[in-house]
């Protein structure tokens, strides 16, 4: 019977598809990319150091096991020179390591991914640097991350990792980005709505791993441009209605800079089971300084405690009592008795039993009063005029003292 000349192509097709393949398999397993690495790698110790050095040069797939991290990193495969000392100014991947990271963090007991990320066991450039690797949520911290998330020094990303064992240090050294997302936490007093770390109030969400929530969870529809979390963090810190709408979080008119500081801090903050040799000083909680238990202790049991427990002093000060809020967006309560008789033209009784504008919103959503809250407000608020009013009486006949 004649062989149909279709059959035949058919035949031939898959023939070459399967030597093909066969090919690239082949390539793969006795040619792999990292080979083409360790080689270029001995020639330059060779060129460098002479034969014997290059010998010195281990072969193989190199692997890195951290048993207390269970983790494994392949990594030092292709990066050869992370630990050879003249390869400074070498192209990567056979530059050495910065020796400052490496004193206090030894690749023997950290490996290489816990900071860098990537894909530890793959020993291919695209699968461990693991960018664009599907379902793959640590890719590598370098610079094609730091492009995509628009970050101008790509170490800040590294900082984000640093800051798994780095959580309740006040201040890390080489993580100036970190640090500068902490001083902002306590300047702008943002626990005083959310629980960080354990310590905070509860008007807004608990943020203590808030890192943990995957990129599904968010809504992007109110987003411009790239859709990632790191894109809806900045956007939520520069203008938080923008993002959530039914929001109360106040804009504090952070730059860039600094709502991309506070973007990786708040992206570090995850769960992360540490054996305590790997938390610096063993401290595993964000103990308040005695300057900060000092200022909380006297708003919570002073004068103005009932405007602390409340949630008021979160935009409002009442200086009288020594309330400072952090936000400041609200006037000072302690001119309260006139300040709401000039600008709405009703009485501060009248107004907290009937309110207007954003605290009618307020006041039915986030702080609710009880008939007897109510008037303890009332009592209190015209107790803090009676104190600002002398101390302002006391203040001009000081200066009128001065003019004599």
């Amino acid at each position: 019977m004649k062989p149909n000349k279709r059959d035949v192509m058919w035949i031939s097709a898959l023939g070459i598809a399967l030597l093909i393949t066969l090919g690239f398999v082949y390539d793969r397993h006795f040619a792999p990319e990292w080979k083409d690495y360790q080689d270029e790698f001995r020639e330059m110790i060779a060129e460098k150091y002479g034969e014997a050095r290059a010998a010195q040069v281990p072969a193989g797939v190199q692997q890195i096991w951290v048993k207390e991290l269970n983790r494994v990193d392949r990594c030092t495969t292709c990066h050869q020179g992370v630990e050879w000392k003249g390869m400074e100014s070498a192209p990567e991947p056979f530059r050495t390591h910065s020796k400052e990271p490496l004193a206090k963090h030894p690749i023997s007991k950290y490996g290489c991914t816990v900071c860098h990320g990537g894909q530890g066991y793959a020993v291919d450039t695209e699968s461990a640097h693991a960018v664009a690797v599907e379902h793959w949520e640590e890719p590598l911290l370098g610079a094609e991350m730091a492009a995509a998330y628009t970050v101008s020094d790509r170490n800040a990303l590294l900082q984000v990792n640093c800051n798994g064992c780095h959580r309740y240090d006040r201040e890390t050294k080489g993580a100036d980005v970190i640090n500068r997302g902490k001083q902002l936490i306590a300047e702008k007093g943002c626990r005083a709505c959310h629980v960080i770390n354990g310590r905070g109030g509860t008007v807004g969400p608990n943020l203590t791993n808030v890192g943990e929530l995957s990129p599904e969870q968010y809504d992007y529809d109110r987003l411009n441009g790239k859709k990632s979390v790191f894109a809806w963090h900045m956007a939520h810190f520069k203008d938080p209605k923008a993002m959530s709408p039914a929001t109360v979080m106040p804009n504090f008119g952070l730059n860039s800079k600094d709502a991309q500081a506070l973007t990786l801090l708040v992206m570090s903050w995850k769960r992360r089971a540490l054996p305590v040799e790997y938390i610096p000083g063993f401290q595993q909680a964000d103990v308040p300084t005695p300057e900060e238990q000092r200022r909380e202790s006297e708003m919570l049991t002073g004068k103005g405690a009932f405007f602390v427990r409340k949630g008021c002093f979160i935009c409002h000060d009442v200086s009288s009592f020594g309330i400072q809020s952090a936000s400041k967006i609200g006037p000072d309560l302690s001119i309260a008795v006139t300040d709401v008789q000039s600008r709405f033209g009703r009485t501060l009784e009248d107004f907290l039993a009937q309110p207007t504008g954003t605290m009618a919103v307020v006041l039915s959503t986030q702080i609710h009063l009880s008939n007897e809250e109510r008037a303890e407000a009332i009592e209190k608020l015209h107790e803090a005029y009676k104190i600002k009013e002398a101390e302002s009486g006391k203040a001009a006949q000081g200066e009128a003292r001065k003019g004599k």
